[in-house]
């Protein structure tokens, strides 16, 4: 929490991150579209908060207009990243302990992003109003489907109502923890030691197929620190006792990898520090 997303997105391989450029305030549309040209992006993109948590602030934009209403909402600087069209997205947690040589991945969250799925005789609003997740959308959702509300979907025919996969969002963390295999933590090994000072934190990417994903062929458009849940955890139905578990095993790893750390010169952040970082976090989003 409090470090800048731009930065940490700085340090992962280009080979297998999206072109992302960071956009400081203040700016205007015309700064921002300047920007862009620069740098060889082009709309639609993926603007987000260069500092934020939980899908605050994320969102595609589609036009200048949009681009617009971003800069009269957003307070701090933001990142402007390429879109990856790519059709899976997950979240994998990794860790390496820093007296040893290799780590391991040891949580693969697949998000489903919200959908409905049409039944040949409801109507778009219709639908989203029967589904719950959809439901506490709505008020997003009306807008972006506006001229589509009562148009009745054919039988089995779906609608990607949001392609950001976050939990506040709509989407549905399933566990995917049967994917994990040595040669998978292999992958990761090997693009993590290419991340200086990385040892623990969750990638949030999208890959082509699942033998991609094993074999490391992302985009990672994301990389959070020991601020990211291995959110294997939130899998509709999950026993809650062994989601406390889990979590209790992350704490125990995140505990040793900054022992570690420490003891290798790392200095621990201080209760003051801490508290200043999280004193401006909270000041962004007021």
């Amino acid at each position: 929490m409090g470090e800048s997303k731009f930065e940490v997105l700085q340090l992962v391989p280009d080979s297998v991150k999206p072109k992302t450029i960071l956009i400081s305030l203040p700016a205007t549309l015309q700064d921002v579209l300047r920007s862009l040209n620069e740098n060889n992006l082009a709309l639609p993109l993926i603007f987000k908060p260069d500092l934020g948590e939980r899908g605050w602030m994320v969102r595609k934009i589609n036009s200048e207009q949009e681009i617009e209403q971003y800069l009269s909402e957003i307070k701090i600087d933001f990142i402007a990243q390429e879109l990856v069209s790519l059709p899976l997205e997950f979240g994998v947690y990794y860790i390496r302990f820093p007296n040893e040589e290799n780590g391991f991945v040891n949580s693969i969250t697949m998000k489903e992003f919200l959908f409905i799925e049409g039944d040949g005789k409801s109507t778009v609003e219709e639908l989203i109003f029967d589904k719950d997740r959809a439901r506490l959308q709505w008020d997003m959702l009306e807008k972006v489907y506006e001229n589509r509300l009562a148009e009745i979907l054919p039988m089995g025919k779906r609608i990607e109502l949001v392609s950001i996969g976050n939990h506040c969002l709509g989407t549905t963390f399933l566990n995917a923890n049967h994917l994990i295999t040595p040669k998978l933590s292999s992958a990761f090994d090997r693009i993590s030691k290419q991340v200086k000072g990385f040892y623990f934190g969750r990638y949030d990417l999208r890959c082509a197929t699942l033998q991609d994903l094993e074999d490391g062929n992302v985009m990672v458009v994301e990389l959070n620190g020991c601020g990211a849940e291995p959110a294997h955890i939130y899998q509709p139905g999950a026993s809650l006792w062994r989601g406390v578990s889990d979590l209790i095993t992350h704490w125990k790893n995140l505990y040793r990898v900054s022992k570690e750390n420490h003891q290798r010169g790392v200095p621990y952040l201080s209760f003051q520090e801490g508290k200043v970082i999280y004193k401006k976090f909270k000041s962004v989003k007021a």
